[in-house]
């Protein structure tokens, strides 16, 4: 038995499309020894995932082919591999976790009968040996009470806990190989540290082998023995991750080193309008039970929260997964019902119906965290950026409507000749860019922007974050950001709000909470952001 225990030998990979093939991966090589971490860097489109996908002939044949290579995994093949040979492999020798596990969870399983499955499917384990079996998983990977957790459903769980299930059902079967496909982009600070913590702790205990994609930096000095840098389908620099980190060859290396979210927010100005004004917010859902289903508790989900937002102006809305940032995003654009008053451009609405907030629509905008979700795949995307100028301006002729599509997608960094494309043909980045564009192109004046770089490359983030600022200074726009990356936070919000089970723990300018924080919570915050150390915060949610 050699110490290689993956090697990838000259492995293109070829899309074809309409009479046309475009090269995704161009003769990549590389290796992974037993018990090491790999992991594979690069920005959307550069190939990472696709070569990933190749090693289990997971790409969607015959539409995807390899020219050429070899990926030899314990000395054999797998691209000669037969299906029957590839299904023993899958699962049992080499696992994967996805980087949503929102879409890769089958909403109409519960947890139990998801990783069961994977049980009788690979070691025809059933019963309670499989129950067991499960409830030791789940303790593994840090959910907390996992009896009560069999029942529930993925829409049930946090973020970090889908993503602790997806790492459950990878582990079910000791896998020899973990690919980690982004399993920590759309988590919280605190949540992210405490999985690379948990994947370190597993990898060890097991003495897994990893390959670890991802475009955070910050993330694989934490985790990574190695390091391959890929940009447009090609590895342009491989070596130890200390040495890539202190020396770095090749040029896109660099950039990627230099990546991060520059200048400074708004200054904060109390003589702007007020455009939204919030006083004793407050989201309460039901807790019912008993046979005549009688309320007997509520989740307080937003509790009592007071802010004003004015033009020109960001509020960075931070805390955990199921801290109820999002609820209290929602419950000011009245897409789900709060008590309290809400104020917007010198309207109460907070009484408004669904027709009476209709003339205040194309004024007040959302950008979703999951693109792919927010997305229909159904539509072209001059169609989906296009359909709110179809409600709101049905005056706009066809060719008017359809230039302001095209500068739209042009301010977010996209080529406009693109728009006639479906999302599933553009990368995670780009889809998120489309979800901006969609927001922007009624020139609104408050926009609640929910995780909108989450998905992003770092470079790509600095030019969304520019972005962003141009556009709210050209147009006086307010935003409530609401982010678990505290980076963007810190270079576009001049005011910040930090939430934990839907109370605030701290609130007031942003520059004052980034360099003085009053709050144990809000300093946990910090040293998981800026130090990734090993955070230990009471956890609510996992």
């Amino acid at each position: 038995m050699t110490d290689t225990l993956l090697s990838v030998r000259d492995l293109s990979v070829a899309f074809h499309q309409g009479g046309n093939t475009s090269l995704a991966v161009d003769r990549v090589s590389f290796d992974i020894k037993r018990g090491e971490v790999v992991a594979l860097v690069g920005e959307s489109g550069s190939g990472k995932s696709v070569s990933a996908n190749s090693i289990l002939k997971l790409l969607p044949y015959p539409a995807a082919s390899h020219p050429g290579g070899q990926i030899l995994f314990n000395g054999k093949d797998l691209m000669t591999a037969s299906d029957a040979e590839l299904r023993h492999v899958r699962g049992n020798d080499i696992t994967m976790i996805f980087q949503e596990p929102m879409t890769s969870l089958n909403p109409l399983h519960s947890i139990e009968r998801q990783i069961a499955e994977i049980l009788d499917l690979h070691q025809d384990m059933k019963g309670p040996a499989a129950r067991a079996r499960v409830l030791e998983l789940l303790h593994q990977v840090g959910i907390r009470e996992p009896e009560k957790r069999l029942p529930a459903y993925p829409h049930e769980l946090s973020g970090g806990q889908r993503q602790r299930v997806m790492i459950a059902m990878a582990l079910a079967n000791r896998p020899e190989l973990l690919i980690a496909d982004e399993p920590t982009t759309a988590l919280d600070v605190t949540v992210q540290a405490q999985i690379l913590e948990l994947l370190k702790k597993l990898k060890d205990e097991h003495g897994m082998s990893m390959l670890f994609i991802t475009h955070d930096l910050g993330i694989v000095r934490k985790i990574a023995d190695r390091v391959c840098v890929m940009t447009k389908g090609k590895i342009v620099e491989t070596g130890p991750t200390a040495e890539i980190f202190a020396n770095p060859q090749h040029a896109y290396t660099r950039h990627l080193l230099a990546s991060e979210p520059k200048g400074s927010p708004p200054v904060s100005d109390t003589s702007k309008p007020v455009v939204m004004q919030a006083d004793d917010i407050k989201v309460w859902f039901p807790i019912k039970a008993g046979f005549l289903r009688k309320v007997v508790d509520h989740v307080k989900a937003v509790d009592g929260i007071d802010l004003t937002l004015r033009a020109g102006q960001t509020l960075g809305v931070v805390g955990e997964s199921g801290s109820g940032k999002t609820t209290l995003g929602l419950a000011l654009t009245r897409l789900i019902s709060s008590e309290g008053r809400i104020s917007f451009i010198g309207n109460d609405i907070n009484g408004f119906t669904f027709q009476q907030m209709r003339p205040f629509r194309n004024r007040m905008q959302v950008v979703f965290q999951d693109p792919y979700g927010s997305l229909s795949p159904r539509m072209v995307v001059a169609d989906i950026v296009a359909e709110g100028l179809r409600i709101h301006e049905p005056s706009l002729s066809e060719s008017d409507r359809d230039a302001r599509v095209a500068e739209a997608i042009e301010e977010v960094g996209l080529d406009p000749s693109t728009r006639w494309r479906y999302p599933h043909e553009f990368s995670g980045g780009q889809r998120q860019r489309i979800a901006i564009a969609r927001a922007m192109v009624l020139k609104p004046q408050f926009v609640m922007l929910d995780e909108p770089t989450s998905a992003l490359d770092m470079s790509v983030q600095a030019q969304v974050v520019d972005l962003l600022r141009e556009l709210q200074a050209k147009h006086a726009l307010a935003y409530l950001f609401i982010s678990h990356d505290l980076k963007v936070v810190r270079a576009l919000a001049n005011d910040m709000i930090v939430m934990r089970q839907g109370k605030v723990v701290e609130q007031g300018p942003s520059e004052r909470i980034f360099t003085a924080p009053q709050e144990e919570y809000t300093k946990a915050l910090m040293a998981a952001a800026f130090d990734m150390k090993a955070v230990n915060v009471p956890a609510v949610n996992q």
